[in-house]
This record gives C-alpha cells, sequence and structure tokens, in this order.
C-alpha cells in the first residue's frame, strides 16, 4: 500500500527544532553557558504554552468541562499559538475525533494501535487524512467563539509573533539574544512538543488500566508530572467531561489546580465533575474482573468464583444505596426539607448507609487481597 505524501513543512520543523535542542543547547551551555533570569523565563515559557493546551485546548474547548472568561480564554489562545500545535480549532477537531474513535488505526488520528512512533509524532509527517483536514463539522460549537476563530484566522501571524518576537524581546532586554533564542525559543518548544504528544503515546502505553480496558488509555503519576497532570490518561478516557484528571488531592495535576483557583478568581465557573458512586463502580469492576481471570487458574475457582460475585454484587448495592441516600440529604440540606438535618431520619439512615458502606469496603478488600 502506498504510503501518503510527507508534509515536508512539519518535518523540517520538528528535525530543526530538535537539533538545536540537542546540539546547540548543550554545546552553548558548555562554551557560554546560560544565566538564571533565561533559565526561568524558558521554565515560565514551558509551563505557559503546557497549560494553554491542558486547560484550554483541551479540558476546555475539547471536553467543555468547565466554562471560561474571555480573558482567559484569550491567555489560552496565545499560548496555544506559543506551543505550536495548530489552531485552537483543528487541534479540538482531531482530539474529539481520538475521542470517539479512540484505537480505531483507520478513524482515530493518532491511534496507539499503530506503535508509539506513529501516535507520538509520525501521525503528523504525512497526510494520512488529508481528505477532512479542513472538516470542522465535529466542532461547530467552537465555531461560535470568537476567540478561538480569531486565534484559527490569524494562527500563522500569531505562532510567528510568540515564537520570534517574545524569546527576541527578552534576549534583547536581557543582553544576550542567542541563548535567548536557543533556550526559550528552541528547547522550550521541543520539551512543549513532545511532553505534549507524551499523551498521545506512552499514556496508551505506559501505565494502568485502573478504570477500562476498552481502550488503551492508561493512569501513570510519573507521566502526569511531566505533562501537567495528564498522566491519569485512562480516567480521562472513561470520564472526558471531569475537568480533573488526578482525582484525588494528592494526584500531580496543576492543570486541576489552575481551572479550580480560575473558579475562585471568577475567570471559570460550572466546572464539572463525575459523581464519586460512578468512579467507585468503575474501579472496583476492572478489580472485579481482574480478579475473575487470576481465579480461573485457581483449584478451587468454581467456589472463589461465586463467593468473588456476592462480594461484588453485595458492594455495588451497597455503593448505589449510600450515594442515594447521600442524594437525599443534600437536597434536604438544599431545599430545606427537614427542619433539623443533623437529627433527622434522612441524617440516621445516611450514617447507617455510610457505616455498611465501610464493613462492605473493608469485606471486599480482604477477599481481593486473599486470592493474592
Amino acid at each position: 500500500m502506498k504510503k501518503p505524501p510527507i508534509i515536508w513543512l512539519n518535518v523540517a520543523v520538528f528535525v530543526i527544532t530538535f537539533l538545536f535542542a540537542v546540539i546547540a543547547v548543550p554545546y552553548r551551555a558548555i562554551t557560554h553557558g546560560f544565566d538564571m533570569a533565561e533559565i526561568s523565563f524558558a521554565i515560565i515559557c514551558f509551563i505557559y504554552c503546557g497549560m494553554s493546551i491542558t486547560a484550554g485546548y483541551h479540558r476546555l474547548w475539547s471536553h467543555k468541562t468547565y466554562q471560561s472568561h474571555w480573558s482567559l480564554r484569550f491567555i489560552y489562545a496565545i499560548g496555544g499559538a506559543f506551543a505550536l500545535q495548530n489552531s485552537a480549532l483543528h487541534w479540538c477537531s482531531d482530539h474529539r475525533i481520538h475521542h470517539k474513535h479512540v484505537d480505531n488505526n483507520d478513524v482515530d488520528p493518532y491511534s496507539a494501535k499503530k506503535g508509539f512512533w506513529y501516535s507520538h509524532i509520525g501521525w503528523m509527517l504525512r497526510h494520512y487524512h488529508q481528505e477532512r483536514y479542513a472538516d470542522y463539522s465535529n466542532v461547530r460549537d467552537l465555531q461560535k467563539d470568537k476567540i478561538v476563530m480569531w486565534q484559527h484566522k490569524h494562527y500563522l501571524l500569531l505562532t510567528i509573533g510568540t515564537n520570534f518576537v517574545i524569546p527576541l524581546a527578552f534576549g534583547l532586554i536581557n543582553g544576550d539574544v542567542i541563548s535567548s533564542l536557543l533556550l526559550v525559543g528552541f528547547l522550550r518548544l521541543v520539551l512543549s512538543h513532545h511532553t505534549t504528544f507524551f499523551i498521545n503515546s506512552l499514556a496508551h502505553i505506559w501505565g494502568k488500566q485502573t478504570y477500562t480496558d476498552k481502550n488503551t488509555a492508561r493512569d501513570n503519576g510519573f507521566l502526569a508530572f511531566f505533562t501537567f497532570g495528564e498522566g491519569y490518561h485512562n480516567f480521562h478516557h472513561i470520564f472526558e467531561n471531569d475537568y480533573r484528571n488526578g482525582i484525588r488531592w494528592f494526584d500531580f495535576d496543576p492543570t486541576k489546580w489552575l481551572i479550580k483557583s480560575s473558579q475562585y478568581l471568577g475567570l471559570a465557573s460550572k466546572l464539572r465533575t463525575t459523581p464519586e458512586d460512578k468512579i467507585q463502580k468503575a474501579r472496583i469492576a476492572m478489580v472485579f474482573q481482574k480478579s475473575q481471570l487470576k481465579l480461573k487458574r485457581h483449584p478451587n475457582a468454581e467456589q472463589m468464583l461465586e463467593k468473588l460475585q456476592c462480594e461484588y454484587d453485595a458492594l455495588v448495592t451497597k455503593i448505589n444505596e449510600f450515594y442515594e441516600a447521600r442524594k437525599k440529604l443534600i437536597t434536604a440540606k438544599k431545599e430545606k426539607l427537614v427542619e433539623n438535618v443533623e437529627r433527622s431520619d434522612v441524617m440516621k439512615q445516611y450514617n447507617e448507609l455510610k457505616l455498611r458502606l465501610a464493613e462492605q469496603q473493608k469485606s471486599w478488600q480482604l477477599t481481593i487481597e486473599n486470592l493474592a
């Protein structure tokens, strides 16, 4: 089968920037050195580019996980151009196709099932889906966003202005244009590219399938550190409309923290989260599935599978009962249906079901540990 034509502009950009980053930057560091101002500004620009993609392109525009003030959207639009990853309109169109057809080699623009190289960068080096390059029918909602369309229309000018003017201006102010162009320009850009590309490649290869095995996405806390929280990718692919990727308080997800902080400042609103019971049930369903496979090789497989099934069913029932009671309690507090909620029957039922759920969780955990 004949391969699609090469996109020489993309090849040139990736090769030239990479060579400058791995050859010219170390050479400059050895022969001249970089001062703290240059290093600090390069880190700031790297974070700005990365967070514009994760909080802006990804969680705001692609998945609509929250709403944002125009000023924040403008900041994201500039940062996205600085990251040189195409316009928000085009990026989001590709990403929505990826989620809708994940791992389908014929449709998914960066299907992980076509290998690491393809999903990481190869998909951008040839015209694999040229016929739909300008088809933005799946992002009609974004075409109503004036900032998205302004960035799309002036994308080339914005990329030149950010990727050349910003490093050049800083170099002139700091007194070393060459070092600034190398560090803030080339190295920052290469790091921005490949840390984002890791989400399409490594995050579909390396890590745990905590919530679903229906796709190749993985959860990887180590990868989250380099991708501003996007490493919890298995969670994201099953609960894509959640503004969080790392749901536990200690999960490294600076994008989540940025969005939540923006809400406190009045710059973000309507943050969407997944109901806790859905998350819990997805997690235990995966544990149950893996335990079933493990038990099939056990001498007393039939008996143990029956016990496992009973424990699983009991836990799901307790989860449903508890969260239903919690919903009633929240409603009672919100609408003041009960005069003294804390001493009401609703509260008593809630506390009782909370205790039963905790006991069943212990029983479930003990069952799983005994299978190990």
